[in-house]
């Protein structure tokens, strides 16, 4: 990822998010760990990322891979510790 981009998620944790919103909104768990992968570069790496959202390490990198399937808990732990959260909305027409 570009040393920008990096320096920008870093200190605009809503840029982060509205990269990681489509990301989301698709459904696309693979892409969507990778990503979060990519954004744990603006934050420390994912050692540093672990250690504040208090999650092993290992456990962490295994998660952040094209394979993860993260408890429900990491998720929050990890977008909480690069200044994000989980939110959920209303889709703008509602599916029956």
């Amino acid at each position: 990822m570009a040393t920008k981009t990096i320096e920008r998620f870093r200190n605009d944790p809503a840029s982060a998010a509205e990269y990681l919103n489509p990301i989301l909104e698709d459904g696309d768990q693979e892409e969507l760990m990778l990503a979060l992968r990519r954004i744990s570069e603006a934050f420390g790496g994912v050692q540093k990322l672990a250690r504040s959202a208090r999650l092993i390490a290992n456990t962490l990198y295994r998660t952040l891979s094209s394979k993860g399937n993260p408890e429900l808990k990491s998720l929050p732990a990890v977008l909480r510790a690069m200044g994000m959260q989980l939110t959920v909305r209303p889709l703008a027409k509602h599916v029956d």
